[in-house]
């Protein structure tokens, strides 16, 4: 038998996570077959949505990784120090994180959102020539906006996130995005 290690493999999914959902968590429930899951925040938005701070955003993720009960998860945050100027591109942090990595075959996860406009990604042909690229929608349709409706209602949010992400966001205003 061979002593060759095979490549780590690696899968980036990349959110605005405003806040983490249960559609959040079902999509990274079926990704255990990867050595790591990267959740990855988004540090500003391609497409200029708006968004809860990404300090306060990075705070939801690291309690929603911890309720999520899965020890392939981790938070990257290399989008704060690569969209220092704007915007990252998938492409960019993609190529950042092989650099990071460069022996491991990374697998970047569309949601639901993204799969439809992937099309209009930066470098979107380049992406699918270097790297596997997986659809996986959300089995729980649960979505942040819904979070933040109901919020600005001050309804209930429990059946909507995990319990990190709900009590840390009962003093959350989302009114204001």
């Amino acid at each position: 038998m061979s002593n060759v290690k095979l490549p780590q493999k690696i899968a980036i999914f990349g959110s605005a996570f405003n806040p983490p959902s249960l559609g959040h968590l079902s999509v990274v429930q079926r990704l255990a077959h990867f050595d790591s899951v990267l959740l990855v925040p988004s540090y500003s938005h391609a497409w200029g949505k708006k968004m809860a701070d990404f300090t306060k955003r990075c705070q939801w993720v690291k309690g929603f990784i911890n309720d999520a009960n899965c020890t392939n998860l981790a938070i990257c945050l290399d989008e704060e120090m690569l969209g220092e100027d704007g915007a990252v591109t998938t492409w960019a942090l993609l190529c950042h994180i092989q650099n990071q990595y460069p022996k491991s075959e990374l697998t970047f996860v569309l949601g639901p959102d993204n799969f439809l406009s992937f099309s209009k990604f930066y470098r979107a042909q380049d992406i699918l020539n270097r790297w596997n690229v997986l659809a996986c929608p959300e089995t729980i349709p649960v979505r942040s906006t819904e979070i933040r409706k109901r919020l600005e209602k001050g309804l209930d949010i429990s059946d909507l996130t995990t319990p990190s992400v709900a009590a840390s966001l009962s003093n959350t205003d989302f009114s204001v995005m």
